[in-house]
C-alpha cells in the first residue's frame, strides 16, 4: 500500500497551501492562545480529513478557494471537538503528546476549543460559505448525539448491532461524510452528487471505526493499547458478535467482567481471548470490508482520473492500516 505522502501527490501543492491557511486561520491577539494553537499545529496528524475534502472536490469539478476554506472549517471544528473530548475523557495524551488540558488545565482547554469553533464559524460566515457551514454543523450535531447515545447505552450495557452502527455513524462517520460532501459542494456539484459523496464518506467512516475497534482485541503492537475500549466499557462490534454467539452463562460472565472487572489486566486478557476464540474479530473484518466495498461502488460511478485513484488509495490507507 502506498504511504500517505505518495497518496497525496496529486494534491500535494493544495495540502501545503492548506497548512499555511490553517495556521493563519487560528491566529489571535492573545499570546497564550497563539502559544497553544502553535502547539496544536506542530503536532498535527496526517491531514486525512483535509485530503478527503480536496480529493472529493477534485473529482467533482476542481479545487478552488472555497475548497480550502471547507478543509480549514472541517479541521478547525474537528480540532475543537478533540480538545473538548480530552477534557470530557480526562485524557492527558493525544497521539503520544500531552493534551491541551494536561498542559494548560481543563478551563483553558475548553476555552481553546470554543475559540477554534468560533474561528471555523466566522471563516464560513465571512465568506458566505453557508452550504459548507450547514454540512459541517450537521456533522458536529450528529457527533454530539452519537457520544450521548453511547454514554446512555454503556451505562446499561445495552448495545446490539443496530445501536452500534448508529453510534459510529454519528460519532465517526458523520465527520468523514462531511469532508466528502464539503469537497463536492465547494466544487459546485449538484445536490445529488453532494449526497452521493456524503454517503461515500459515511461508509468509509463506518469502515474506519470498525477497523479501529478491532485494534482493541488484536494480538500485536498496533499503536493502540489493547483493551482501552473494554476499560471504558465500550461494547464494540467484535464483542457484540461474540456475546451474541455465546452460551447464556458465558455471555453473563463476560458482561460481568466488562462491567465490574474492566481495570484488571488478567480479566481484560480473558475478554480479548474470548472475542478471538469466538470469531468476533473475523466477523468485524468481514463487515469492515463490506462497507469498504460499498464505498468503492459509489466511487466507481465517477470517471477514471488521478484524483479518483488517489481517493481510492486514501480509502485503503484509512481502512487497511495497521495502527
Amino acid at each position: 500500500m502506498p504511504g500517505i505522502n505518495e497518496i497525496k501527490k496529486p494534491i500535494a501543492a493544495d495540502i501545503d497551501a492548506f497548512e499555511e491557511r490553517f495556521k493563519s486561520s487560528m491566529q489571535s491577539s492573545v499570546p497564550l492562545l497563539d502559544r497553544i494553537t502553535h502547539y496544536i499545529v506542530k503536532r498535527k496528524g496526517k491531514q486525512i480529513r483535509p485530503m478527503f475534502v480536496f480529493f472529493s472536490a477534485s473529482i467533482c469539478g476542481g479545487i478552488n478557494d472555497s475548497t480550502h476554506r471547507g478543509a480549514a472549517l472541517v479541521e478547525l471544528l474537528h480540532t475543537a471537538t478533540l480538545v473538548h473530548d480530552d477534557v470530557v475523557d480526562n485524557s492527558y495524551q493525544r497521539r503520544g503528546f500531552f493534551s491541551i488540558n494536561a498542559l494548560w488545565k481543563n478551563k483553558i482547554a475548553v476555552l481553546v476549543g470554543d475559540f477554534l469553533l468560533s474561528k471555523g464559524l466566522l471563516l464560513s460566515i465571512d465568506n458566505d460559505d453557508f452550504e459548507l457551514l450547514r454540512i459541517v454543523s450537521e456533522a458536529v450535531k450528529q457527533m454530539s448525539e452519537g457520544e450521548l447515545l453511547q454514554v446512555e447505552k454503556v451505562r446499561r450495557m445495552d448495545v446490539d448491532e443496530p445501536v452500534y452502527y448508529e453510534v459510529i455513524r454519528q460519532k465517526t462517520a458523520s465527520l468523514i461524510a462531511s469532508c466528502c460532501a464539503c469537497g463536492a459542494a465547494s466544487a459546485g456539484a449538484d445536490r445529488e452528487t453532494i449526497e452521493k459523496m456524503r454517503l461515500f464518506g459515511e461508509k468509509i467512516g463506518i469502515a474506519f471505526q470498525i477497523k479501529d475497534d478491532m485494534f482493541d482485541f488484536g494480538t500485536d503492537d498496533v499503536g493502540k493499547p489493547l483493551g482501552i475500549d473494554i476499560k471504558e466499557k465500550k461494547v464494540t462490534l467484535p464483542l457484540i458478535y461474540s456475546l451474541n454467539h455465546a452460551l447464556s452463562s458465558e455471555r453473563k460472565r463476560i458482561i460481568n467482567l466488562v462491567k465490574n472487572h474492566n481495570d484488571d489486566p488478567k480479566k481484560i486478557a480473558e475478554i480479548i481471548r474470548f472475542v478471538n476464540e469466538t470469531g468476533g474479530l473475523q466477523y468485524a473484518e468481514t463487515q469492515m470490508k463490506k462497507y469498504q466495498d460499498e464505498a468503492f461502488q459509489i466511487l466507481n460511478t465517477f470517471p477514471e482520473s488521478d484524483s479518483r485513484k488517489g481517493l481510492e488509495q486514501l480509502v485503503r490507507f484509512t481502512t487497511e492500516r495497521n495502527k
